[in-house]
């Protein structure tokens, strides 16, 4: 073969697969340890890296399984749907955005309560989804909040809250903060039967969330690494003008200050809940 061959435009050229796809393949970068982990080894830990135990989000229907016993849970409370009191507009209506956290979380509100058996004990449950609108608390948020714990009162059984929430509502202006008020004054009540609540708080509980019920509960417990406060940590260094220390508002941090009870790995948290429950109504 000639030089003029070898180099012809003429030759055959080599065939590349230009459709290749590029895409996620199931190994990723731990956010915790950044140790390379298959997405398959957190489905089988709950979401939690198999290496350092950073938690992932974990998704409404995902803790309920986690925490009920098989096909124990039944749904409460979702007649009520949340409606737009003030006609409320900034970017765009509340209606719409309401709408479009339907569409992108599958739930019909930030909260899902209903009855449950955890390791054979009937109990009341609420679980908060941060897909629908950050988990913020609206009226109807309050409003099935409020009927749980009216409805643990009623059938003498135990309360669990699980908070996932960036605080109240700010398309609901005074009616949600008033939901703050109204959680607290049911679970007052709640405390005066001597029926056992318990306030399990992941990431992140924030706002007036964490300024009402889910800093009420008998026993707080608190997931790993869970950011847990009012405002949130840029908030406060802008107002304050002070930089805050190292890990403040984590669950490490604030386990040491007395703000909550136990820190537990998702991983362990229906054992630890139950060990809770058991020894508070015994």
């Amino acid at each position: 073969m000639s030089c003029v061959d070898l180099f012809s435009r003429l030759k055959p050229k080599i065939n590349v697969q230009e459709n290749k796809k590029d895409g996620f393949n199931g190994w990723m970068k731990c956010a915790g340890c950044s140790e390379i982990v298959h997405e398959s080894e957190l489905a089988d830990t709950l979401n939690c890296c198999p290496k350092c135990d950073y938690h992932y989000k974990f998704s409404t229907e995902q803790r309920i399984d986690q925490l009920a016993d098989r096909e124990s849970f039944k749904e409460l409370y979702s007649e009520l749907v949340t409606v737009d009191p003030l006609s409320f507009v900034d970017d765009e209506s509340y209606c719409n955005r309401v709408a479009n956290a339907k569409k992108k979380s599958g739930r019909d509100e930030a909260i899902c309560v209903g009855t449950c058996k955890v390791n054979r004990v009937d109990c009341a449950i609420g679980v908060m989804d941060f897909n629908f609108m950050g988990g913020s608390m609206g009226s109807v948020v309050g409003e099935r909040l409020t009927r749980l714990i009216e409805y643990s009162i009623s059938n003498n059984i135990p309360l669990i809250i699980v908070s996932c929430s960036g605080g109240a509502r700010m398309q609901e202006s005074i009616f949600s903060l008033m939901q703050m008020a109204k959680t607290s004054a049911a679970l007052a009540k709640l405390n005066k039967v001597g029926l056992p609540y318990i306030s399990v708080l992941t990431n992140p509980t924030m706002g007036g969330v964490t300024a009402s019920f889910a800093s009420l509960g008998d026993i707080i417990i608190a997931e790993k690494g869970a950011l847990i406060g009012f405002a949130g940590p840029r908030v406060i260094e802008q107002t304050t003008g002070e930089k805050l220390p190292p890990g403040a508002q984590t669950a490490e941090f604030l386990i040491e200050r007395g703000m909550i009870d136990i820190i537990v790995s998702r991983t362990h948290l229906k054992e630890k809940l139950s060990l809770c429950i058991n020894f508070l109504i015994d």
